[in-house]
Formats: C-alpha cells, structure tokens, sequence
C-alpha cells in the first residue's frame, strides 16, 4: 500500500516527484512496461523503463508503486455541471473533487447551465470559477445556438479564441438543418469541433426508456431507434457537405455504430462517444422502474450494448466519456416517466469501464487510450498522455483491488448513480494534476475512519 498524505496538500515547490517500481501505460507511445515516472515543476520528465535505477532527483518526493498501475488522467469530454445558476446540483468544485476521485483530470463542461454558456463572459466565469476552486482542468464547451433554442447561431470564432474547446447544444438536438450546416461552416473555418447529441424530440415523443418488448411490459412509452439513427445520418452528410470535425456525442445503437463506420469509410471527418452507462448496462437493469436508470439516450438492447462495446474495440467508436448528469432526489424520486433522465458517473467511469477489460471484451491499452489520448487529440488539449514535457497528470490504480461503491465514496453534490453497491475491480489510488495530489484513497479512508 502506498503511504497516505493529505490528499489536497501540494507538493513543495519546485520539489521534484518520483514514482518507482510501477506498471507505466500510456496508450499515446503503446507502452505497456515496468518503470517509473519522474516528474519536475508539474511536467513530466521521462516516464518509462528508462527511469528505473537511475535514483531520485536530491529532495525529491519518492513513492514506492509497487503493485499498482500508472496511467495518464482521464479526459472526460461530457460532464454536466449546475454552475452557474444549479449549485445546488453540482458545482465546478464538487465535480472536480469527485473527479480526481475517480482518476479523472480534465473535464469538458456542457453548457446546458443558468444562463447558458453561449458568450464569452460566460465562459470566462466559468474559466476564472475553476481556476479558483476546481482540482482537476476545466475546459468549458460552448452552446451552438443562443440559450440553447436551436434557432440562432452563437459567436463560434469569438468563443474560440476565448478558450473553448468544442461547441455543443448539450442535451438538445438542433431540429434545423440549414441552421446546423451554417454552425458546421463556421465551425470548419474556426477549426471548431461540433459536438452534437442526436435524440430526435418529436420521435421520441412521450419515449422514456428503448421501444421494444420490455417497454411493453412495464407499461412504459419506448423512444424508436430511428430518434437517434435520423438525426446521426443527417449530421454526418452535413458534415460531410461542409467538411467540418464532427463529433457524434452520444450513440448507443449497433446501427449507429454501422452509420458512423459507414460515414468513416466516406472520408468525413467524424469521430464518436459512447457514454460508460451504455457500455455496461442495458434496458433490463431499469428493474422495476428504477428512476436512476432513466437517461438518455435510453439504455438498449443487450443486442446493441455488445455490437457498441465491439465498435468501441475496433475504433469505430473514438472515446468513451462518463455523461456526468446530476440530478437531486426531487427530480429522481417520482414515478419514472416524470423523472428526469441524467446519471452521474465521474467517480465511476474508469471502474466500470474496467469490467471490460476484465471480461476481455476491450483491451486494456484500448480501452485506456478512449479515456485519455483519444479524447485529448480529438478536443486539442495537451493532456491524456506521459509524454516527457507534458502536464504532469496522472493516476495510479490498482487493478487489483476489489471494492463496494456506496453512497458514502460518492463526492458529487447529487447521488443519482446507476452504479449504487455496484462490486467493482480496480481502484484509483491516487490522482496527481500538474504533480499535485489531488486524491489519495488512503488518506480519505483514514479520514472516514
């Protein structure tokens, strides 16, 4: 067991940080090896077999690894967060607390909040608010269309250049296709990425869970699979009309998976997310109407869960991301077709997404690189790799361990998990930002003791 330390401590300035004896994986070089890491002024210096018996730096902070795995932070380039205006659901600092918690250390903002990420000041305040009170990066997405309403263009090259990383309607699908290849082209201008969700509103209608059989027999209204196949489509040939980076946000249908290989194949420049809900349970979990598996898009069809993990092993599928969506007992606890859809999951993504690697469905190289370096190439963010000269940010794991999450480990403002009591292997141990520590398991659990 690594030694515990106060898990908001920084290291001393300038002090150097060495982690010895360790699993080093870095999908970014395909480096899967025994080594160390070192690490200087929030950089890293050489990661790698190349570090072993060379000694520590004089003052350096030394930790022993052995037994645990080290992996570049996650990236994860879909989380919800209330600031502005929801604090009461999440805020910048809470969901970066339970980020770090979960071995993640950039997050990408939606801007589905109160008011609307839609211009620059905004942006700015949700920059300067996580510069001040946040552990991990904060990279805020900006809205597509003013207040989210589908129907006005926002100010693409201006929030560019104020520092967001992607534009995106969050939860909303915009409706107007001349609206949207107009976005496309500016965005294509801007080299801006689009980040779109594609759930038809009027197809799904009164659908509150997948179509098919199960609906049936809970009484419940199914949303159609065209709700999100249609949209997707259309996207996709406006992408390639317009030649723009395009980014499905969400799919969960094996013939999504087919329409975004299809669309690869054509030459368009179109990645795709799949949330790690969708990547670890189906419709059947709903049980007995349980609200926290409201979400949306629904979970599928054992069928489609397998055919996406498949597609996200075979590169079909680019990066997988955690829809962080918290929603408080209010709006969960009620009869699950008046529930708001929206799960959180930051401090459970690389735990569940483990279970694949665990059940050989994914490689642990694979399935690490849609969590770090892809997600970081895809949004242009100098982060998700060990790469000597980059930010020095980091998990240590151990693949090993088993553990009971339970409410009590949660660190996010609302509880609306859909992994409660959930057994899983494979737990963060620590997570560094920039070489600072920002998580440390041991010292949370002697706290708690």
């Amino acid at each position: 067991m690594i030694a515990s330390a106060n898990q908001n401590a920084p290291f001393e300035s300038g002090r150097p940080l060495l982690i010895e004896n360790v699993r080093v994986v870095d999908p970014a070089r395909n480096l899967d090896t025994h080594g160390a890491v070192l690490v200087a002024d929030g950089k890293i210096v050489a990661a790698g077999p190349e570090v072993l018996n060379q000694g520590a730096p004089d003052g350096a902070e030394r930790i022993d690894g052995k037994g645990l795995t080290l992996i570049p932070g996650l990236v994860d380039a879909r989380v919800f967060i209330g600031e502005p205006g929801g604090e009461h659901l999440e805020t910048i600092r809470t969901a970066s607390l339970a980020a770090a918690a979960g071995g993640v250390t950039s997050i990408v903002t939606m801007p589905d909040t109160h008011p609307v990420i839609d211009d620059v000041a905004i942006a700015e305040f949700v920059m300067r608010t996580a510069r001040d009170t946040a552990v991990v990066n904060v990279f805020p997405a900006a809205a597509m269309t003013r207040g989210l309403e589908g129907k006005e263009m926002t100010e693409i090259g201006l929030l560019k250049d104020a520092g967001v990383v992607a534009f995106t309607d969050g939860r909303h699908t915009i409706s107007d296709p001349a609206l949207l290849r107009r976005i496309m082209t500016y965005a294509r201008d801007h080299g801006a990425l689009v980040m779109h969700s594609t759930q038809d509103l009027q197809l799904t209608g009164r659908g509150v869970m997948n179509e098919g059989l199960f609906a049936s027999w809970l009484g419940l209204p199914g949303a159609p699979a065209e709700a999100e196949i249609i949209p997707l489509e259309r996207d996709l040939r406006l992408a390639g009309l317009t030649a723009c980076r395009y980014h499905a946000a969400e799919v969960s249908l094996a013939e999504s998976a087919d329409v975004v290989r299809a669309a690869k194949r054509r030459g368009v420049k179109a990645s795709a997310g799949v949330s790690i809900n969708h990547l670890s349970l189906n419709e059947n979990d709903i049980g007995e109407y349980r609200t926290y598996f409201r979400l949306s898009p629904p979970l599928r069809h054992e069928d489609d869960r397998m055919a996406i993990v498949e597609a996200l092993k075979d590169g079909t599928i680019d990066i997988v991301h955690s829809a962080h969506d918290p929603q408080d007992a209010d709006r969960k606890r009620r009869p699950f077709a008046e529930a708001e859809s929206g799960a959180i999951g930051l401090e459970t993504l690389l735990a569940a997404a483990l279970r694949l690697h665990f059940s050989n469905d994914v490689p642990l190289m694979r399935l690490i690189e849609t969590m770090t370096s892809a997600p970081a190439r895809l949004l242009g963010i100098d982060r998700g790799t060990l790469i000597a000269g980059r930010p020095a940010d980091f998990t240590l794991v151990d693949l090993d361990e088993p553990f009971l999450f339970d409410e009590t480990m949660i660190r996010s403002k609302s509880k609306n998990t859909v992994f409660e009591n959930a057994r899983f292997q494979g737990r963060v141990m620590q997570t560094f930002v920039a070489g600072r520590r920002v998580y440390d398991a041991a010292a949370t659990t002697e706290a708690e003791a």
